[in-house]
């Protein structure tokens, strides 16, 4: 029997590219979206400017099930989402995974909550998976601070966060797009505990052998960094926006979720800074 295509949007990143490895491993066949520009599409590699919609129909050409999500660096995530819902629709696919961020249902105007809704009502089969703020952070956004000043530079205050680890993430994307047994529901993804960030920089410290903090920064100071990283203004101020949420304590509840659909724990801080530890070098 023949196995599905199955559509990652997104697979060349953190979650996007773990979640081609495992359905690979899976033996399902994979076609990849990339927004660099490829010289021929294939069948395993689609060229994708969500932006300009440029490539959306030939991507979902063939597919069956679908992984979407919204590309950083863009504010309103229902402009990029929706018309990857729509031709997701039109086509009659099998499965949508689409994956938003926690917190975005309590806002029902918010970008990320109208393409919940789209997809609810589009009347395919779905999951939607909120995940809280990534543990992988650390080794990307967050890793200048922390390797040039030995600090986690932000200003999230003492607020405790359920971190997930994006591995866990992709696990669970997985497992949803190969599975019918939790259609139609929506999972709000948390690691094991709620921890802060002086926690963070402790296990940090232990794996590195270096002595790493958490200092508080102001809000400016985190939005000024980010404009000076590239991004544009729209995308700095919604992330000064929901860093505040964090500051506020609204990232600390701590959900089942991975364990109930992978069928065991997600990965705690302490393993993923021992995994990562080459980045703390």
């Amino acid at each position: 029997m023949k196995k599905d295509l199955i559509l990652v949007v997104g697979a060349s990143g953190t979650v996007g590219s773990e979640i081609v490895r495992q359905l690979k491993a899976q033996g399902y066949s994979v076609r990849a979206t990339t927004s660099k520009p490829v010289k021929e599409n294939t069948e395993e590699l689609v060229h994708v400017n969500m932006a300009t919609g440029e490539g959306i129909k030939a991507a979902f050409e063939n597919v069956d099930k679908a992984f979407l999500l919204s590309p950083p660096g863009f504010a309103d995530q229902y402009a990029m989402v929706s018309p990857l819902i729509q031709e997701a629709k039109r086509r009659g696919l099998k499965k949508v995974v689409l994956m938003t961020a926690k917190g975005v249902n309590a806002n029902p105007s918010s970008p990320f909550r109208r393409a919940e809704l789209e997809l609810e009502s589009s009347g395919l089969n779905y999951n939607i998976i909120r995940p809280n703020w990534f543990l992988q952070n650390f080794n990307t956004f967050w890793i200048q601070g922390i390797k040039e000043q030995k600090k986690i530079l932000l200003p999230a205050g003492n607020a405790k966060v359920s971190f997930i680890d994006a591995r866990d993430i992709s696990t669970v994307a997985t497992k949803l797009l190969v599975s019918e047994e939790f259609n139609n529901q929506a999972f709000d993804l948390t690691g094991p505990q709620a921890v802060d960030h002086d926690y963070v920089a402790a296990e940090i410290s232990k794996v590195s052998g270096q002595e790493i903090k958490y200092k508080e920064t102001t809000s400016d100071e985190f939005g000024a960094g980010l404009l000076a990283a590239g991004l544009p203004k729209d995308y700095a101020d919604f992330m000064v926006t929901i860093m505040g949420f964090l500051r506020e304590g609204y990232s600390a509840a701590v959900t089942d979720s991975v364990k109930k659909i992978t069928g065991r724990d997600p990965i705690a801080v302490s393993q993923y800074a021992q995994d990562y530890k080459k980045s703390w070098m």
